[in-house]
């Protein structure tokens, strides 16, 4: 009978340390979870050297659409929170310059206002802007709706001098950051 009362209280403390120790799963906090990372990439890079700027005919240096379809991904327009886009100007050339980027859907229609940029020639400092987007600024749908970027540029001043630089040129490049939910 000894053994017997040994084993049934062995087998009661084990059943009892078993379900003591034990809280009830919720399963249900995965539907509370949110995750929002940053991706940051770089968006656009266009150069243009002096000469190209100088023999530009009624001073408009170019104008080039550039396709850009990463913000048009449904995972990322169904998701994307807010962010910014960074642009940053740098002219060493000797003529002032007007650069309009414009965001574009995919019928070439013009999404939202344009970004002005009027630069001074050379020696000049680097112009760098930064817009943001979503709650804090422009509308979320112009980042979600663009399908191409339009870059044009316009030489202000005459065609014929030249910049004392070394490799005298324009550079128009710009980066863009965004915060997207992924559940």
């Amino acid at each position: 009978m000894k053994i017997l009362y040994k084993y049934i209280l062995a087998f009661i403390v084990v059943i009892f340390s078993a379900t003591s120790c034990v809280e009830e799963q919720d399963f249900d906090q995965y539907d509370e979870i949110s995750v929002t990372p940053t991706y940051e990439a770089s968006m656009l890079y266009v150069e243009a050297p002096e000469e190209m700027v100088n023999q530009a005919p009624s001073n408009q240096v170019f104008v080039q659409n550039f396709n850009f379809d990463a913000f048009s991904y449904k995972t990322f327009a169904e998701r994307v929170l807010d962010g910014s886009i960074t642009y940053i100007i740098e002219n060493t050339t000797s003529k002032p310059l007007e650069i309009i980027v414009e965001f574009l859907d995919d019928q070439g229609n013009v999404l939202g206002p344009l970004e002005r940029f009027d630069v001074d020639p050379a020696p000049t400092a680097v112009l760098q802007r930064e817009v943001a987007y979503g709650d804090a600024g422009r509308p979320i749908d112009i980042i979600t709706n663009t399908s191409s970027i339009r870059v044009s540029t316009t030489n202000l001043g005459d065609t014929t001098s030249v910049s004392n630089e070394d490799d005298p040129k324009i550079i128009v490049k710009s980066s863009a950051k965004f915060r997207v939910r992924l559940k």
